[in-house]
């Protein structure tokens, strides 16, 4: 039941970016509808579980909400700057070491010896998988230059946010639906502000108002992040949830035409299956 309930966050999250980039706006518009919609996820889940607000939960909530704002609406330019179906396994590879080496090692999440010799070879199995994805012909390269460096420090910072994000509610000890509401409200002020630095934002624009729908998919996968996180530790929940990889990287190829040679589509779908065989065997690693 724990691995059925952390590929939800892959199915969510990789449906995400493909509507947003369909629904279109500004990346402050889409990250700011998401915030909304995600607001009313936790608004529901309050009146429902009805949870005691402490010291601890306010503080784990502020700095994941926190995290996330600016993980995610840098993750969200990099969708502008490189495509979808390039920017996705990038911030994939680098979020996956770092956030499972945070839970294997600081939130000790790996216990036994033989965790760190199916994990590490898994991880790098999983990096490996993301550069073969990353692989481009000259000629199909629309994007080089400053865009592509560019994209890779915003996607680089955006990995310390996304990391946060997961692991703060696992430092504070949080349960899934406690952390809802004041999580939410954390990211949609965090993209508030930061939006605000955006000349000719439209923070109100129609463009947020839609992206709401954005938020349903993210929503989604934020619930089941959460509670993946507690059934199968960080290592493994968060692993498993950055399956969105393949959902994300085909649905911008197919979907979004962002357009790859004969020689980059083979070398993306071998990166992909190397992905997904290096995610079940970090999911073996659950104790």
């Amino acid at each position: 039941m724990g691995i059925l309930v952390g590929l939800i966050p892959a199915l969510g999250w990789g449906i995400q970016s493909i509507v947003m980039q369909k629904i279109g706006g500004k990346y402050t518009n889409k990250t700011l509808g998401m915030t909304f919609t995600t607001v009313l996820f936790g608004v529901t889940a309050f009146f429902i579980n009805r949870p005691t607000m402490s010291k601890g939960l306010l503080w784990g909530a502020l700095l994941s909400g926190l995290c996330w704002s600016v993980g995610q609406i840098l993750q969200v330019k990099s969708f502008d700057l490189i495509g979808v179906s390039k920017a996705i396994p990038i911030s994939t590879g680098e979020q996956l070491v770092v956030t499972t080496l945070l839970g294997a090692i600081l939130l000790k999440e790996w216990t036994h010896g033989w965790q760190y010799w199916i994990g590490i070879p898994a991880l790098v199995l999983i990096i490996f998988g993301v550069t073969l994805t990353t692989i481009q012909d000259h000629a199909s390269s629309g994007d080089q230059g400053s865009n592509v460096k560019l994209g890779m420090i915003v996607l680089a910072i955006s990995t310390l946010g996304m990391a946060g994000y997961a692991v703060f509610p696992q430092v504070f000890k949080l349960d899934g639906w406690d952390v809802l509401l004041p999580q939410s409200i954390a990211m949609m002020v965090g993209v508030m502000i930061l939006s605000s630095f955006q000349k000719g934002n439209e923070m109100f624009g129609k463009k947020t108002w839609q992206n709401m729908l954005t938020g349903i998919c993210f929503g989604i996968a934020n619930i089941g992040l959460l509670f993946s996180n507690q059934l199968n530790g960080v290592a493994v929940g968060f692993t498993l949830s950055q399956l969105n990889v393949v959902v994300a990287t085909l649905g911008g190829i197919w979907i979004l035409h962002e357009l790859k040679s004969h020689r980059e589509m083979k070398y993306t779908l071998w990166g992909l299956a190397l992905v997904v065989v290096g995610a079940i065997l970090i999911g073996v690693t659950k104790a």
